[in-house]
């Protein structure tokens, strides 16, 4: 059972708590004076801390540092990428106005194009994915033999931040460069948990955020070839390539490459034990609630990421499941939290094929550094009696 006062914390992927390191150098930059931009001693020293900062993210990310654009989240990022690369490949080419995106994309990724389709003209063609999430490849093989000399980008995320599931990436980016097509992928999920490597990916762009991997929340990267062309959503200063205008936050980019650093370090060690951590709340799960549907690639967890665990539980509510969850001090997500608070079917359970029922029984589990065993058992001990009240209040 959770002690009174104390909370499971099982919502990782929504965000991670910051790993000391981090807030560490955190408060030791806020605590000193200078913008980057500045010609005198503060402002110089802190110039060095971001270009040091910068290096650190780039090594770890497999980038240059000049592709390595500070931004201020991963939203900012997406939409960076999409609308960027769109507007420029628009204005050079005016056939080039179709945006490819899976549908299991980042509303950061999906609204951003369909805000290009109802404002900008753009041909927005929203890619299917198979029952695990996964991208159909033969989908995209067919939009860009037909229509490949009038696509502007493709966006494909690295892994999914709701079931897990990882992309075929190396596959998608074959077939787009086939066709002379640019490939964003939002990698906010995989940093940390699997290896990413910018450089070694064949990319054109990657969205990289820091509270997702132990870091302040309020700063983020765009990491771009600097031959993409990219048309900036801010105009101001002309920071950042003169595509991502305004005064940088030395302090929050410090603790980003500090707890990037320290993410990807320990990113083997990590993987293998919050994957054992999962595997062993699965089969927990299952043995307890044998009706209970894992989403997402499984049995083993191959192809998804290790901290993941997608179940959906037959006659529940997610929603009574998680406030029954809550009062016993355990936290966990319905999905993705920046649509917190609005009552709506996952749009990336709905594009697997789950029913109705199916995805609003859905619970996600995700799993972090400070996860441990007792986590698991906490929750299998409150599960069966969570489950009996929910099926309940369904019932009624």
């Amino acid at each position: 059972m959770v002690p009174p006062g104390s909370v499971v914390y099982l919502d990782h992927a929504a965000t991670t708590p910051m790993h000391p390191a981090a807030v560490e150098a955190l408060a030791a930059e806020a605590a000193r004076v200078g913008n980057p931009s500045s010609l005198h001693d503060a402002g110089r020293a802190a110039r060095r801390v971001v270009e040091e900062s910068r290096e650190v993210l780039a090594t770890r990310l497999g980038a240059r540092p000049s592709e390595v654009v500070l931004t201020g989240g991963g939203t900012e990022a997406d939409n960076l990428a999409v609308k960027g690369v769109f507007w420029s490949r628009a204005a050079a080419d005016d056939r080039r106005r179709r945006v490819l995106v899976s549908a299991v994309e980042h509303h950061a990724v999906l609204d951003a194009a369909a805000w290009l389709g109802a404002a900008q003209g753009a041909e927005v063609v929203v890619l299917p994915v198979d029952g695990v999430g996964r991208v159909r490849l033969d989908a995209l093989e067919a939009e860009l033999a037909a229509h490949g000399d009038k696509t502007a980008l493709v966006s494909v995320m690295w892994a999914n931040n709701e079931v897990g599931t990882v992309q075929p990436l190396p596959e998608v980016v074959e077939l787009a460069h086939r066709y002379g097509v640019p490939v964003h992928a939002d990698a906010v999920q995989a940093v940390g948990q699997l290896d990413v490597d910018f450089a070694a990916s064949g990319l054109d762009a990657m969205t990289v955020t820091a509270h997702k991997v132990g870091g302040p929340v309020g700063v983020g990267a765009l990491v771009a070839r600097r031959d993409l062309a990219l048309t900036p959503l801010l105009h101001g200063g002309g920071q950042e390539r003169a595509v991502r205008s305004g005064t940088l936050a030395a302090a929050l980019v410090r603790s980003f490459a500090v707890a990037v650093d320290a993410a990807v370090g320990d990113r083997a060690e990590h993987a293998l034990r919050v994957g054992a951590l999962r595997d062993a709340l699965v089969v927990g799960v299952q043995a307890l609630a044998p009706d209970a549907v894992v989403r997402g690639p499984w049995p083993g967890g191959q192809g998804r990421l290790p901290g993941n665990a997608s179940v959906s539980f037959p006659g529940c509510d997610s929603e009574s499941l998680l406030l029954l969850l809550d009062e016993r001090g355990i936290a966990a997500s319905a999905g993705s939290a920046c649509q917190a608070g609005v009552t709506q079917l996952s749009h990336v359970l709905v594009a697997m094929g789950l029913t109705d029922a199916e995805a609003r029984g859905t619970l996600r589990f995700s799993l972090g550094r400070t996860s441990t065993a007792a986590d698991v058992d906490a929750v299998l001990a409150v599960l069966p009696d969570v489950l009996e009240r929910a099926r309940a209040a369904g019932a009624v």
